[in-house]
């Protein structure tokens, strides 16, 4: 076998292989501040990591696209469990590259957010990135509802960020479940040890 065929073997077997993820950013790097159109039971409004931060720890997740499978489940997940995050002193927010239209829709929706987790629109992927995720192109496929997906897709990550602004802990690769359930961990190990 040449070498240009063993290498082309080679990388399609590791792109084919099970990813074995990792956060970009990693527990005691500082989060990136950002501000961002968000939505909150279908009300628009300004999103301000800081702010948010003023009144504790914040669970920031990334997630591909509203209306897709995996997605739908992981905000109806963190919608579930709202109250647990609550209790310990923490807001969640989700981002996503979908536009402020679909995430007024996504964030009242009874059978997802259902009103209680607020998203915001990371139209052009610049909060992605500044998280070090990656951002792919729009694909070509509908979402649950028949839309056309007409907008890029950042990576499934989540950071829970201290009121000091370092990340507590990152995490990825996880189910939408699993992710949920990992990021109420941290924020309930933050709770325990004030």
């Amino acid at each position: 076998m040449n070498n240009t065929l063993g290498s082309s073997i080679a990388l399609l077997a590791l792109a084919l292989s099970p990813r074995i993820a990792h956060a970009a950013l990693s527990a005691g790097d500082a989060a990136p501040p950002f501000t961002a159109p968000a939505s909150l039971d279908g009300k628009a409004f300004t999103f301000s990591l800081a702010d948010a931060l003023k009144r504790g720890p914040v669970v920031v997740y990334f997630y591909p696209s509203a209306y897709t499978g995996g997605c739908n489940l992981e905000a109806h997940t963190f919608a579930v469990r709202h109250d647990e995050f609550a209790a310990a002193g923490a807001s969640v927010i989700g981002v996503s590259l979908d536009d402020i239209g679909r995430l007024v829709a996504f964030s009242a929706d009874p059978d997802y957010c259902a009103g209680k987790i607020p998203v915001a629109s990371d139209t052009g992927g610049r909060v992605a990135r500044a998280y070090a995720l990656a951002v792919r192109d729009a694909p070509a496929r509908r979402d649950t509802r028949g839309q056309q997906i007409e907008h890029g897709l950042a990576e499934r990550s989540t950071f829970v960020v201290k009121p000091d602004g370092r990340i507590a802990a990152a995490f990825d690769g996880l189910s939408p479940v699993d992710n949920v359930a990992q990021a109420l961990a941290a924020v309930q190990r933050l709770a325990a040890a004030r």
